[in-house]
């Protein structure tokens, strides 16, 4: 039976809201232009990869909170927590007197924005996209945003850098493994990722295919449309101690037991933002995935 858990050190982050997070369509951020937040120093940031990035970038003095998505660096789990990304509290964010606040595109719901903006609160949105230009994107809009530009450039260089060599590593291997990514598995119903997802986006960067590239974003699927995907390896999140699934568990579905993953006991997991959080991080997430997939063979 192989199980690979691959985690960074550092305190459990908050991996559950992650994953719900990146299982909801987008929800669209203010509609105007953004403020000019430079100067500020009590700053919310609203997404785990935004929080990753202001504490790459050496400004983590300026963050006053942050929310439940952001768990790493283990630090920023110090910071009070203002509710989860897509369900925020306009009264939790106001508590904590903020002078700006930076968002991950998709952050809400709407009518908690509406609150916060006629509250006067200065914004910028951090538009998401899962791929490079993604994640170098974020980090820009944010060191713009807050005055660092000249510390954006930089970590983008050393961002892209990793990431390329990465890729570049991943895709020598020349592999054609077929990877479904699940979200949950809550009472034997399989929620997987189709393209447009965080999860594709890091199937690509590792060089696999994703065996669900046949819809857009994360749906339900059937026994009939698992056993026809034939994945070679299952991967998932590992959501901390006494609640990421055993190989056993997983592969207890009968439909999985009868792809080659099942049949190999092929599973790989992963901590969330650490895999599909898109940030600075990505880099080495792409290469421990590639590793990941090598040592079982594909």
């Amino acid at each position: 039976m192989t199980l690979l858990s691959l985690r960074p050190g550092g305190r459990a982050l908050r991996r559950i809201a992650l994953a719900a997070a990146l299982a909801l369509p987008a929800t669209p951020a203010f509609a105007e232009e953004a403020a000019d937040i430079s100067a500020a120093q009590r700053i919310v940031a609203i997404g785990g990869s935004v929080t990753e990035i202001v504490y790459a970038l050496g400004e983590e003095a300026r963050l006053v909170a942050r929310d439940s998505t952001s768990g790493f660096p283990p630090a920023a789990a110090e910071l009070p927590d203002v509710g989860y990304m897509r369900a925020l509290s306009p009264e939790g964010v106001l508590s904590v007197r903020p002078d700006a606040i930076l968002m991950l595109e998709g952050s809400g719901p709407p009518e908690a924005l509406a609150v916060l903006r006629e509250a006067g609160v200065p914004y910028v949105s951090v538009p998401e996209s899962f791929d490079r230009a993604g994640i170098l994107g974020k980090i820009d809009r944010i060191g713009a945003a807050i005055g660092a530009g000249d510390k954006a450039a930089q970590l983008a260089e050393e961002v892209g850098a990793a990431l390329d060599e990465a890729v570049a590593e991943a895709a020598a291997r020349g592999r054609e493994a077929r990877i479904l990514f699940i979200l949950s598995m809550n009472g034997g119903r399989i929620l997987a990722s189709g393209t447009g997802t965080a999860a594709n986006g890091m199937i690509e960067l590792a060089g696999a295919q994703n065996a669900m590239g046949v819809f857009e974003g994360y749906k339900q699927i059937n026994d009939e449309a698992v056993i026809a995907a034939a994945p070679d390896v299952i991967l998932m999140i590992s959501r901390g101690e006494n609640h990421t699934a055993s190989a056993d568990e997983v592969f207890g579905n009968a439909a999985l037991a009868q792809t080659p993953a099942g049949q190999n006991k092929r599973l790989i997991q992963m901590d969330g933002l650490y895999l599909i959080g898109f940030g600075p991080r990505t880099g080495a997430a792409v290469r421990d995935l590639s590793a990941a997939l090598a040592e079982l063979g594909l």
